[in-house]
């Protein structure tokens, strides 16, 4: 339970969106221009640079990553970074790209410290790649249903997959990476993978992978594939795996009778004339 906010720091974590410069919400370009201290994490050096004109004293987080170093000690030391700021009195904003809690372990982790010790901390959401995906593919999550692993989990654990819905994997080029240090594995580590989706999909079942654009002259990366053909694909850290729906929805023909059953009564007081009871 986080403890009452009696502080003078604060915290907000705010969400840049995908695209430079386009998808950034007032509200959180209000944050970052107001703050005491500025923090960046994106993927892209032109968008920390574009942050930079807004706040010239916008301190970058991505130092903290180098290859071979476990994500869980560059996350544990983002989130102290910004702690000691907040602890030391200023308000202090934390601009990640995308939406600072979609696949972002440290603002979550900053936030939760930031309440337990006291601070107000709070997050503003952003546009991300999941949004980008669904205009981009065309995919309506409410159409056939929408499945979310992160890639390495997925493949980790026995999970239940319905074929008939979209599946989206995330941070495929990681997959099977169990240090949390490496920025791509590598073919037998897909092979894995495809292994794993081969339980429920056609090896020749046609899969996409998805990047979204960052930059106003970029166009998505949106390759479509056949599934056997995954562990030879190009990959980077932002690429997403989507497998489209393999089968139809399943009638459960159960459920159905006793939804019938269920709307009788209404569809026969339906048919019926109304009673008034009027006093003399």
């Amino acid at each position: 339970m986080a403890a009452p906010a009696t502080q003078s720091g604060s915290l907000v974590c705010v969400g840049l969106g995908m695209l430079l410069g386009a998808h950034l919400g007032p509200r959180s370009r209000n944050q970052i221009e107001e703050a005491d201290v500025v923090f960046v994490a994106a993927s892209d050096a032109l968008v920390e640079l574009w942050v930079q004109q807004i706040r010239p004293d916008a301190r970058s987080l991505q130092p903290f990553y180098a290859d071979g170093k476990s994500r869980r000690r560059t996350y544990a030391e983002m989130v102290e970074a910004m702690l000691v700021e907040v602890r030391a009195g200023r308000r202090v904003c934390a601009a990640f790209y995308g939406h600072p809690g979609v696949f972002a372990r440290a603002p979550h982790a900053a936030v939760a410290r930031a309440r337990a010790e006291g601070f107000v901390a709070s997050m503003e959401p952003g546009i991300s790649a999941e949004d980008c995906l669904y205009a981009d593919l065309g995919i309506d999550p409410g159409e056939f249903g929408c499945q979310h692993f992160e890639a390495t989990q997925f493949l980790l654990h026995r999970r239940r997959v319905d074929p008939s819905a979209h599946l989206v994997l995330w941070q495929v080029a990681q997959v099977g990476d169990r240090s949390l240090g490496r920025f791509e594995t590598g073919a037998p580590y897909r092979r894995l993978l495809v292994e794993r989706l081969a339980k429920d999909y056609p090896l020749e079942h046609e899969v996409i992978i998805y990047e979204a654009a960052t930059l106003p002259i970029d166009a998505p990366r949106v390759e479509r594939r056949r599934l056997d053909s995954l562990p030879n694909a190009t990959l980077h850290m932002h690429s997403t795996l989507v497998v489209p729906p393999s089968q139809p929805l399943e009638a459960d023909t159960d459920v159905l009778a006793k939804l019938v059953e269920l709307d009788e009564p209404s569809r026969a007081s339906a048919g019926k004339p109304s009673l008034f009871l009027v006093s003399s």
